[in-house]
């Protein structure tokens, strides 16, 4: 016993190291950077997944204690932004129960996981309005947008500030402040579930994965996702900070439902002709035309339609995979 601990505290330690230099490598200022702060979850996933959700809380522990040591902010938000939410993941992902037959388990589903990873992200989005209305953060979050701006146009930092076909530049910044919590969340669920899709398939080629891989083609949010998103896009029309904190949720439970989309795509393409061309071809458009919003909007009616409708379940009534071809005969 005292071996096996000694082993899961080693592990975690191990994966809290290479997540605090994910995290630190901003201090260096590449834009490899950016790239290592995103899969800065994905070591935490991984042993959370193919070790022991204790060695994921290790992990987080000790990540945590070394950033602080540099920043002692990073004492609190590498956990509530990086790490529990990538640990508590980890540990529903081998959640299961008995079946009702001997030897078999029910693992926890997969729809469940996106919407937990998705109400995780909307509690970032709502960390970052906190911030946001901290008056120091507002201003270093200002000025870091205006030099974005001035980059991108080539503007001098003594020079006025000239955004074509905009009249006030500053209006343009508080739209995007204003924007940061949800598109925080957005960026926060396509990571969290990222990281843990990608630590399910690195541990389950190292043999070390407990659960079988899920048909995520038949995933399925719960019915209470469409209450908690009429609800918080309801919430989205009230005045001030409540409607800014209704905005997370909404954007981050809106992505959920678009990966829902996506797996209506790959279940009613199961048995398609041309199937591998018909899904590149959605995934390229989507990643061309995602930045105007309406491809996840699509995308998102049709998990919303498939959640009310079944469309999965309908497809696959009418559609038979094709026969299997007799044994030739010796």
């Amino acid at each position: 016993m005292t071996r096996f601990w000694w082993h899961i505290g080693l592990v975690g330690l191990g994966a809290g190291l290479c997540s605090a230099l994910m995290v630190a490598s901003l201090a260096s200022g590449l834009p490899i950077a950016i790239f290592l702060l995103c899969l800065a979850p994905l070591p935490i996933s991984i042993v959370s997944v193919g070790w022991s959700h204790w060695a994921g809380l290790v992990a987080v522990a000790a990540a945590a204690i070394l950033l602080a040591l540099a920043d002692p902010s990073w004492l609190l938000a590498f956990p509530l932004i990086v790490g529990l939410p990538a640990w508590w993941l980890g540990y529903l992902a081998l959640l299961a129960r008995p079946a009702g037959r001997e030897g078999e388990l029910d693992w926890y589903p997969v729809g469940r996981l996106v919407l937990w990873a998705a109400l995780l992200a909307a509690f970032v989005g709502l960390i970052a309005i906190v911030e946001i209305g901290d008056a120091t953060a507002q201003r270093m979050l200002r000025t870091t947008i205006e030099h974005m701006l001035r980059a991108r146009l080539n503007i001098a930092a003594d020079a006025p500030l000239v955004v074509p076909g905009i009249d006030d530049p500053n209006s343009l910044i508080d739209l995007v402040i204003a924007g940061a919590p949800a598109a925080g969340a957005l960026l926060c669920t396509i990571l969290q579930l990222f990281s843990l899709w990608l630590a399910g398939r690195v541990v389950k080629i190292s043999g070390r994965l407990r659960r079988p891989w899920p048909d995520l083609a038949a995933a399925r949010l719960p019915p209470v996702t469409m209450l908690l998103l009429v609800l918080a896009f309801v919430g989205t029309f009230l005045p001030g900070i409540s409607g800014m904190a209704a905005a997370p949720p909404t954007a981050s439970l809106l992505l959920a439902y678009a990966v829902m989309g996506f797996a209506v795509m790959h279940g009613v393409t199961r048995f398609m002709h041309g199937r591998t061309v018909a899904l590149f071809i959605l995934y390229v458009g989507f990643l061309l035309l995602g930045w105007s919003g309406w491809p996840l909007l699509m995308m998102a009616l049709l998990g919303m339609i498939d959640g009310a409708f079944d469309l999965r379940r309908r497809v696959a009534a009418r559609r038979q995979p094709p026969p299997v071809p007799p044994l030739e005969r010796n």
